[in-house]
């Protein structure tokens, strides 16, 4: 009798465990797309936020309320060492008011002999600022595709909230720096 109360015990702890490490494989897999969603919802880590055209027209209502304050925008451009392109910002810097629309163009040169696949990787440093940083048209949204020797402008059309003028965390911040690298598409082979 003994020895069936063991092993019922036995099976019961297998099958918790079983489940326990079930559990953990699908926290695992969910992990990431979580931390992504939980980073673009609160601009944690520097992740910018994406805006509609309507968001961008009711912080330019409210812009007028920031009396003339302003960041200085810097733009950031990288590759990855096996992404044989080209690319940098038009203008490094630019002065924008508080809720008012702005553009930024990037410049990439596809310098191989194949066409090549890129996605950019994006952030914004302090990274208390990406909560304020909101891009409303941007080339890293969706992939791009450039031939042998192609040249293209890459848009970036984006205002800074102006909820960022009641955020404490931001006092002090001067300049915003809106970073980009673009690697390869994954899958895609090194020429």
């Amino acid at each position: 009798m003994a020895a069936i109360t063991l092993e019922a015990r036995n099976r019961r702890t297998m099958l918790w465990a079983f489940f326990g490490a079930l559990a953990m494989l699908g926290l695992g897999f969910a992990s990431v797309p979580l931390y992504r969603l939980f980073c673009q919802v609160t601009g944690f880590g520097g992740t910018t936020q994406v805006a509609t055209q309507s968001d961008a027209d009711l912080a330019a209502q409210q812009a007028a309320s920031a009396g003339g304050v302003s960041y200085s925008i810097r733009f950031d451009a990288n590759t990855a060492r096996d992404m044989p392109w080209t690319f940098e910002p038009v203008q490094v810097t630019d002065r924008v008011p508080v809720g008012q629309r702005d553009m930024a163009t990037y410049i990439a040169r596809n310098n191989s002999s194949v066409p090549i696949t890129g996605t950019a990787t994006f952030n914004v440093e302090p990274a208390q600022a990406g909560i304020h940083f909101k891009k409303i048209q941007c080339f890293c949204f969706t992939e791009q595709v450039l031939q042998p020797g192609q040249e293209v402008r890459m848009p970036v059309l984006y205002y800074v909230d102006p909820a960022v003028l009641d955020d404490p965390d931001m006092a002090g911040v001067e300049q915003i720096t809106l970073s980009y690298t673009f690697h390869r598409k994954p899958g895609e082979a090194a020429q």
